[in-house]
């Protein structure tokens, strides 16, 4: 029978058992004696709870030489960590924190056992990020005092910790634990019990299909994990990601999350289930998506998938002047990018004055750059006179690369194309920005479909460093060779990918932003949380919402259907609540109001 809750005040957790001394319970552990906590490490090994004591003083001598730390209290950090093998020196502990593996019969048994050990006010707090708390917690002889403490890798650095009620939990329990946690430097985001909660739950997925892309042999392990840092400014990418959680941790999270959401998109892709079965799991074994000089080790070293060369094959086209179509941002960041690396450049647009506007935009870019230092007046000087504006594409005449970025619409697309084709001499290379329509339809609009080739680059372009080259079936391989041989001299990191859509970054994205949105419309999470926790869990520089607005949701909206429509999966299939936000003229940033609102400029 369930211990009734007092009606007094919960104990203030000073002293606190951390069961399982691996790396995050280690982290655990330190994080909680340099906030003056009095800490018991369980472990069944002896090794692992002697080595848990060895990366403590270890992390705190670093600290005494970094200042952060006098040694004295160093020793007083050291004085309030002890380890034990044996489960009941838990007896007085006001918090117990379970980081064992992610198996329910290991936690399950763990937390039978503490039934007959702790008080009856103790709260049992499971660090699981797969399993079910509410199953764990109904096991227990104190439902009522059993709750999710999930952490992040690693503890002592990372700022976010998830709070996880069941249905079964009290709310003095999870108030006690979140003023613990506040306590401890973290910021707290209080979740209920689904799989992967919020940041896990939104991370494994796009992990999972980044997998799977790879599985495809769409694009090569460095491409898309270049793709996700440079295009979406992650701090790791998604394969090198995986190496460092342990493939057989990430399969055992996403087959949590598939046996409750049964969404395609959580079923592990295969080459997990091979790579684990194989011993390959990443950092920890040596070996995973990359080989690693030694077990446990973070520096990758060369194997047999390893690129010989970035270098083309097949001799590119001399590119001496590029043309840029269009008039708009992206256009005018562009042409800004291709004049300072000392290209000659013709910006045309639709009319002589929307061509000037678009040139002067980038003066205007080029005066900022030499206000911070990064450019001198005389270079921002010469980067503008080899910008020519023009109000006719016929002016493309000369030039051996022509740019398209104008509006995201395929018969527009076309129809400029059908021009190109007309007014480009023979040899020229033809590019389009698109970053979700078929290239290979814009190519198909001109006589010459083997001259024409995606070049999508990311908004701001003069800042962002990716350039995804898209290849159609079609692309000579001198096109392609042309275009890699650009990218390296106007210093952008090419990567290569087939004709799909969202090709590399915006199929890995956008499913991620969809199923956030997915988590607001079911009242799982509130826009805040969910922001807080990709930036301070995942290490995203943006939430989201916040990254949503900023794009436009209906810029969102199109790429999601093109995806959907693509893949015909209906885990891709647009959450109604973009729809409707949509629907109300609700765009983001551009029109005031999106998820969030904002003051009109």
């Amino acid at each position: 029978m369930a211990t009734p809750l007092s009606d007094t005040s919960p104990s203030p957790l000073r002293t606190v058992a951390v069961v399982g001394l691996g790396t995050m319970g280690t982290g655990i552990a330190e994080v909680l004696t340099r906030a003056g906590r009095e800490v018991v490490g369980i472990d069944i090994s002896e090794a692992t709870a002697s080595k848990a004591v060895t990366a403590l003083e270890t992390s705190t001598a670093r600290a005494v030489v970094r200042g952060r730390l006098t040694e004295q209290e160093r020793e007083a950090v050291l004085a309030r960590f002890r380890t034990s093998t044996d489960l009941r020196e838990a007896a007085d502990a006001d918090l117990v924190i379970e980081v064992a593996p992610e198996s329910y019969e290991v936690k399950h048994q763990i937390f039978r056992a503490l039934d007959d050990i702790v008080r009856p006010e103790t709260i049992l707090a499971t660090g699981t990020n797969a399993l079910s708390v509410t199953r764990l917690a109904a096991d227990s002889a104190r439902p009522e005092r059993v709750l999710g403490l999930h952490f992040f890798n690693p503890a002592p650095a990372m700022k976010l910790v998830e709070v996880v009620s069941s249905v079964l939990t009290a709310p003095q329990a999870v108030t006690a634990v979140t003023d613990l946690a506040i306590e401890l430097g973290k910021e707290p985001v209080a979740v209920g019990d689904r799989p992967g909660f919020v940041a896990d739950g939104l991370l494994f997925g796009y992990l999972n299909q980044a997998a799977a892309m790879y599985e495809a042999k769409y694009a090569s392990r460095e491409d898309i994990d270049a793709a996700m840092r440079l295009g979406c400014g992650l701090p790791m990418g998604p394969l090198a990601l995986l190496d460092l959680i342990g493939i057989d941790t990430a399969r055992t999270v996403l087959e949590a999350m598939y046996s409750e959401s049964h969404d395609r998109l959580h079923a592990p892709a295969p080459i997990l289930k091979q790579l684990s079965e194989a011993g390959l799991t990443g950092r920890k074994t040596g070996r995973g998506f990359y080989s690693y000089e030694a077990p446990g080790g973070a520096t990758v070293v060369a194997d047999a998938l390893t690129p010989l060369s970035s270098a083309p094959e097949t001799p590119g086209r001399a590119v001496r002047s590029v043309g840029v179509a269009g008039s708009g941002t992206m256009a005018s960041g562009i042409a800004e990018v291709f004049a300072k690396a000392g290209y000659a450049v013709v910006l045309a647009a639709r009319s002589e004055e929307k061509a000037q506007t678009a040139k002067a935009r980038i003066g205007k870019s080029l005066a900022r750059s030499v206000d911070k230092g990064r450019l001198t007046a005389e270079a921002a000087a010469q980067t503008l006179d080899r910008i020519t504006a023009a109000g006719s594409y016929d002016a493309f005449a000369d030039v051996d690369l022509a740019v398209e970025a104008v509006a995201e619409d395929l018969e527009v697309k076309q129809q400029l194309f059908a021009t190109l084709d007309k007014v480009c001499k023979p040899g020229a290379v033809l590019a389009t920005t698109t970053s979700s329509l078929p290239v290979v339809a814009c190519a198909r609009a001109t006589s010459r479909p083997e001259d024409v080739i995606g070049m999508h680059f990311f908004n701001p372009a003069p800042a962002m460093k990716l350039v995804e080259v898209v290849r159609t079936v079609l692309t000579a391989d001198d096109v392609h060779s042309t275009v890699r041989e650009v990218c390296v001299r106007i210093k952008k990191h090419a990567v290569d990918c087939g004709d799909r859509a969202g090709f590399i970054v915006n199929a890995l994205l956008f499913p991620y932003l969809n199923n956030a949105i997915k988590m607001v419309q079911e009242h799982y999470a509130s826009l805040d949380d969910i922001d807080a926790a990709m930036k301070l869990g995942g290490g995203y520089p943006m939430g989201p919402f916040e990254l949503l607005d900023v794009v436009g949701l209906d810029v969102s909206l199109a790429i999601e259907k093109v995806l959907h429509r693509e893949f015909r999966d209906p885990g891709l299939a647009p959450a109604p609540l973009l729809e409707h936000l949509v629907a109300a003229g609700c765009l983001g940033r551009k029109t005031g109001r999106g998820f969030r609102e904002y003051a009109r400029r």
